[in-house]
């Protein structure tokens, strides 16, 4: 099998009060002249990095559809801001939506075929964010495993949580009580809710070994927006709702999302209402990695729904 055309590049990003230079790192599959909307991938986390959103090149090899991925600004080969942990005013959507921009205008992608977006978790909800705000060259617009509403995102983690085994569940409780999430006992515990609600793969493929490791080695973003862990959610954006502008969405969404889901139906169904040109998929045998769990399902629906050029 002949290797993929691959790009790598960096780009510098002007981030405000970064105290210092930054960059974006990228990579493009395939050719940004193909004359086809390149998909660009919004990676989750914050800060998990892009290496896990590997099976998108199959969008390439199946449909031509170049892909773009990258790192976001404070994980991977992109510019790291340790310094600025816990620093609210930094880490916000504005300045992830400021780097996607910077990205896009680099890459020159607003002008003949445009370009379409991808966003998996947080990426979903930053894919959302951005495309409520009518970028020019916005094509079409894939959410996987996006909450649209942290608060409803919560809720609906009660549920999963209740369903853990009672030893599990009861370990969780106590070590949320008394503020321990780095302790051999919690991540034994959150380890069973992640194998059910996260990648229900074992082993975990690599990349989404990976991820965890981009996490793990800068969490600056990660503990600043979201908290000390998939479920624990006490960080700057625990209230953030963005399906109330998501009805300024002007082009085609795809919505996935897995049985087993982290992101469950509750936290999903406010994009299905509230996106006027909207299609809701939910994978029966995922949960938040179908990407990887369901992945020749996965690339023929985000596939088929990209190469469309229906109305």
């Amino acid at each position: 099998m002949a290797p993929l055309p691959v790009t790598e590049g960096e780009v510098d990003f002007d981030a405000p009060d970064a105290g210092k230079p930054c960059k974006t790192w990228y990579k493009i599959v395939g050719s940004l002249d193909a004359g086809k909307p390149p998909l660009v991938a919004l990676h989750g986390g914050p800060g998990a990095g892009h290496e896990y959103l590997a099976p998108l090149t199959d969008v390439y090899e199946e449909h031509g559809i170049p892909v773009v991925f990258y790192d976001q600004i404070g994980c991977g080969r992109s510019t790291h801001l340790r310094e600025k942990k816990g620093d609210a005013a930094f880490w916000t959507f504005e300045l992830f939506m400021r780097e996607l921009d910077n990205l896009v205008d680099h890459l020159r992608l607003r002008d003949g075929p445009g370009f379409c977006l991808f966003g998996q978790s947080w990426g979903g909800m930053l894919a959302g964010a951005y495309a409520s705000r009518r970028p020019r060259g916005l094509r079409k617009l894939v959410i996987a495993g996006g909450p649209a509403s942290i608060p409803l995102l919560v809720k609906g983690y009660e549920g999963l949580i209740a369903a853990l085994p009672p030893d599990v569940r009861s370990t969780l409780e106590e070590c949320n009580r008394r503020g321990d999430y780095e302790s051999e006992e919690f991540e034994k515990a959150a380890s069973v809710f992640y194998s059910r609600h996260v990648c229900r793969l074992d082993p975990h493929p690599e990349e989404v070994q990976c991820a965890f490791k981009n996490l793990k080695d800068d969490p600056t973003a990660y503990l600043t927006l979201q908290g000390p862990s998939e479920f624990i959610i006490i960080g700057s954006f625990k209230d953030w709702e963005g399906y109330h502008d998501a009805h300024n969405i002007e082009v085609e969404t795809l919505l996935l999302n897995g049985r087993y889901d982290e992101a469950h139906d509750l936290c999903v169904e406010p994009w299905f209402k509230t996106i006027p040109k909207v299609k809701w998929v939910t994978l029966e045998n995922s949960s938040h990695m179908g990407h990887f769990e369901e992945r020749e399902r996965f690339g023929q629906i985000v596939g088929s729904f990209l190469a469309s050029t229906a109305p």
